[in-house]
């Protein structure tokens, strides 16, 4: 069935951290079905669950965040995303990698510990270094890659039972690893706890999160989705990290998912100083704005200025004969083509290099996925980046689309064809 707008407005939605009656809009993109609930051919007759995707701001705290209206399990379980099929985020994990050992004096006495560690692809290269690690991965079907190459990965959740058992087990972190999980997590203050409680007493924590500041300069409203439930500011992030006892003493930012920070913490009494980046961040949010609610109210407005720009794009382009195709089963791509109402009328189909992908459909526009091989036999005019944070990546491995006059076309933060 059908799950209604009508029957979840009727719910009182809270602060997922400090428990404030969430009053305040950020935007609405309408209701969507979950961007990585994938169909195979025999879902194509049937109805998708549907739910609401509605940013709101906590008017407290400057959380933004989604209510949540399904599980983790249901998200979690079975998970179509791996990590290490994009040669530019494997780089990435290897260059932290050989940071992280080389700053905080890692070798084979220390304990690296992964939380939402994937197939391996970022622990793997602490192995190389011979330094014990263990990943926490709640999917069962990512872990067991990650355990065929040699990465020890536990299945489950992060959280309180979870930390207190490996804890007891001999497994607290000297270093303890979260990218791109925090927004994941639907009970926030339960995770942090647990992440506290990993930590060694000199232990320290890096969390690598989506830059909630980047995305409401460059309009990335399509990194909203079901299965991210908070957005994070740095400040949001310090408040919460402070209510568990874990303080942020520096941040870096990455250019990785659009632009993102990578938090550092400890324990709130160990004697690690501040570095300068930090007053310099919080600065630097302040004078955007982030702590006026009035910063957020003209977001919605950005949304629908992509919305506009892509539809023109693609309506101009189909009048004219041109054929389309999509790269990147991504879900920021789902939530994008969704939210502006794009389906195979518009795109022909979408590539994806992950094989875990191939021949399934995406939610909600059900355009079917291929192989990138689909691209030189069908030889298409254009071809629209859907995860455009890996726009180079790529247009430098698929550049032959120009070898019969096709071209990329990127849609966020507004339309651009790439010459």
């Amino acid at each position: 069935m059908y799950a209604t707008a009508v029957n979840y407005s009727l719910r009182v939605c809270a602060c997922r951290f400090c428990g404030t009656p969430l009053q305040n809009s950020m935007v609405d993109l309408g209701v969507q079905p979950p961007s990585n609930s994938y169909l195979r051919a025999a879902d194509l007759n049937r109805m998708e669950p549907t739910f609401p995707l509605h940013a709101h701001v906590c008017g407290a705290c400057f959380l933004v965040q989604l209510e949540a209206y399904h599980a983790p399990e249901e998200i979690f379980s079975d998970y179509a995303y791996f990590s290490s099929y994009s040669e530019s985020w494997l780089r990435h994990a290897e260059t932290y990698c050989a940071a992280m050992y080389a700053r905080f004096g890692l070798g084979a006495g220390s304990r690296v510990v992964e939380v939402a560690s994937n197939d391996g692809y970022l622990l793997q290269y602490f192995v190389r270094r011979d330094v014990p690690v263990l990943g926490v991965e709640p999917a069962a079907n990512v872990a067991r890659i990650a355990n065929a190459k040699g990465v020890p990965t536990h299945v489950g959740f992060m959280g309180r039972a979870t930390a207190r058992k490996l804890v007891a087990d001999g497994f607290a972190a000297d270093l303890l690893v979260g990218n791109n999980v925090l927004a994941h997590v639907p009970d926030l203050n339960d995770f942090v706890a647990a992440l506290r409680m990993m930590l060694k007493p000199d232990g320290v924590l890096t969390i690598e999160a989506p830059h909630l500041l980047r995305l409401m300069e460059q309009a990335q409203f399509d990194t909203i989705y079901h299965e991210h439930f908070s957005y994070f500011s740095f400040s949001a992030a310090e408040r919460v990290f402070a209510a568990h006892g874990i303080r942020l003493f520096d941040v870096e930012t990455l250019p990785t998912h659009g632009g993102s920070l990578r938090l550092f913490g400890c324990h709130a009494d160990a004697a690690r100083a501040e570095t300068p980046a930090v007053g310099a961040m919080r600065a630097r949010e302040a004078a955007a704005g982030l702590d006026r609610l009035e910063t957020y109210e003209g977001f919605g407005e950005k949304a629908r200025a992509v919305k506009r720009g892509l539809l023109s794009f693609l309506i101009a382009a189909k009048e004219s004969g041109k054929s389309i195709a999509a790269f990147g089963a991504a879900a920021k791509g789902n939530t994008l083509l969704n939210y502006c109402g794009v389906r195979g009328d518009f795109i022909d189909y979408v590539v994806d290099s992950s094989p875990h992908k191939q021949g399934l459909y995406l939610p909600g526009s059900r355009i079917p996925v291929h192989a990138p091989e689909r691209l030189r036999e069908t030889r298409p005019d254009y071809v629209l980046i859907l995860p455009w944070n890996l726009k180079d990546e790529i247009v430098g491995a698929h550049g032959y689309i120009r070898g019969w006059g096709g071209r990329f076309v990127v849609p966020i933060p507004r339309v651009e064809v790439i010459e």
